[in-house]
């Protein structure tokens, strides 16, 4: 049995500052080694959690980060979750487009991490938080 076969891996991060955005790059990075994806797909995924974790910080204060291996339309994938409480966002797609920030950022953390991933989807209240969960597809057996 293969770690990809184990859909039970699961790793959780508390996300509160800029240590925490560190460890779970690394639980991401370690993760999507033992997967079997290849260095430059692993650098996009562990790249993608620390943008994400960092919108943690910076916007709702606190939250976590999970990753884990998941069932995806019919496809084994390694599934980032981030979540918060914080104030949420107003307006999804505007803040899916590049450039655009309401913070001091650049305004890559989500469209940058869209790009990075196979898939990237936004669950968000204002007033009550966000869900972002993306996943990469992991690479077949060779």
């Amino acid at each position: 049995m293969t770690v990809a076969d184990d859909v039970g891996v699961d790793v959780q991060v508390d996300i509160v500052n800029s240590d925490d955005i560190v460890a779970a790059r690394q639980a991401g990075h370690h993760l999507a080694r033992e997967l079997g994806f290849s260095l430059t797909d692993v650098t996009m995924i562990a790249t993608a959690i620390s943008e994400i974790a960092r919108n943690i910080t910076s916007y709702a204060g606190r939250g976590e980060i999970r990753v884990n291996v998941q069932d995806r339309e019919g496809r084994k994938a390694l599934v980032v979750r981030a979540e918060d409480n914080g104030p949420g966002i107003a307006n999804v797609e505007r803040a899916m487009e590049d450039g655009y920030s309401t913070g001091r950022g650049l305004g890559m953390g989500l469209p940058g991490a869209r790009r990075l991933m196979d898939r990237l989807t936004i669950e968000s209240t204002p007033g009550h938080g966000t869900i972002v969960e993306m996943w990469k597809w992991i690479p077949p057996n060779e």
